[in-house]
């Protein structure tokens, strides 16, 4: 009689508590926290893609601890192939060039055409590095860097947050990041041309610095830019039109900017603004290239956008059609608990139409 008479428990009435947060996350992320500075001290920032996803791997299980390992395992199913591509697009800039001497005194021109009324006929490199650039490291500096290195951190990161929280919208975002890279990599191969600094040191500019990532140092952080300097000497200079960093910036972007409130747009749009002037000032693109990246941006939100209508339009074509007197689905004649259509008795009615299923 005890279990008919004693008052029950009340029920909760807030959020379940999942396994996945609490102490233990807070534990994981904390080790994953040191391990990664000790590592961007020592090592250097991960630039390189296999490193990169080393550490984003890691900081995934970090965040969902309490996950079993198929949901980790998972991530790495999803993501080999993009750390394939990434990797491959890496090695293939380098050969570009085949040899040939690169495309410079067109951008040179351009450059001058586009600002030379404000820069008194100069690139807009040297004009600001003759009025920023001193021989000790400035505050500026120290930003450019670190927007600098945002390139290699900004993309991925979001499309991380996209994998956990929202598995369709990933798709459509890696859909049209890969094929920005694709339509970069081919106009290397098509155009190979060179930045700034190789002009000026094959004498076709003034005097120009190498210095996106000088801002480092003045933090002691000599190590932070090892891998990426390494990469910077091992590439060769082709990939100055377009500029893909500018392309990635503005990308992750406009991206997410309509399901963005208003008031956050002029903070989100300075970042690829930001970009350009670290890009420009640092030697590592004219504003042309800055430029035609912004287009190829344009074209890959048109051409993926369409491309995907396309195809969901040919797949409702292709659907077969209900039989007639067909119970509709979800109608709780399947399943009494509700795994045929969802919710027992919330399909839809005869007379709505169809949801298109959207192909990732």
């Amino acid at each position: 009689m005890a279990v008919v008479t004693d008052p029950q428990p009340p029920a909760p009435s807030g959020p379940p508590v999942s396994s996945e947060g609490g102490r233990p996350r807070v534990v994981a992320m904390s080790i994953w926290s040191a391990l990664f500075v000790a590592g961007w001290l020592t090592i250097g920032l991960p630039t390189d893609p296999a490193y990169a996803f080393v550490w984003i791997w890691s900081a995934v299980i970090a965040w969902n601890w309490g996950r079993p390992w198929r949901s980790h395992l998972g991530f790495a199913r999803d993501w080999l192939p993009v750390v394939l591509l990434l990797a491959a697009y890496n090695l293939s800039r380098g050969f570009a060039d085949n040899g040939a001497i690169p495309y410079s005194y067109d951008l040179i021109v351009a450059d001058r055409f586009l600002v030379g009324w404000a820069t008194g006929g100069e690139v807009l490199t040297i004009w600001l590095q003759e009025r920023l650039y001193k021989p000790q490291v400035q505050w500026w500096d120290v930003l450019a860097a670190w927007v600098y290195f945002s390139h290699f951190v900004a993309t991925l990161a979001a499309a991380v947050v996209l994998w956990m929280r929202d598995r369709a919208r990933w798709g459509a975002y890696m859909r049209r990041w890969g094929f920005l890279c694709a339509a970069g990599l081919a106009t290397y191969f098509l155009y190979p041309a060179a930045p700034p600094w190789w002009a000026a040191q094959n004498g076709l500019l003034g005097e120009v610095a190498r210095i996106s990532t000088r801002g480092w140092k003045e933090f002691g952080m000599h190590g932070a830019g090892n891998m990426l300097n390494a990469g910077q000497i091992a590439s060769n200079p082709v990939a100055a039109m377009p500029s893909l960093h500018t392309a990635w910036a503005l990308f992750v972007v406009l991206f997410f900017l309509t399901s963005t409130r208003r008031r956050w747009w002029p903070l989100l749009l300075a970042y690829p603004l930001a970009m350009t002037f670290t890009l420009v000032y640092s030697g590592e693109h004219y504003i042309i290239d800055v430029l035609v990246g912004w287009a190829y941006v344009g074209l890959t939100f048109l051409v993926v956008g369409l491309a995907e209508r396309w195809w969901a339009a040919r797949q409702a074509r292709r659907a077969p059609a209900e039989p007639v007197g067909a119970a509709p689905a979800g109608s709780g004649t399947h399943a009494d608990d509700g795994t045929a259509g969802g919710t027992v008795g919330n399909g839809p009615s005869p007379t709505e139409e169809p949801t298109v299923p959207v192909s990732r």
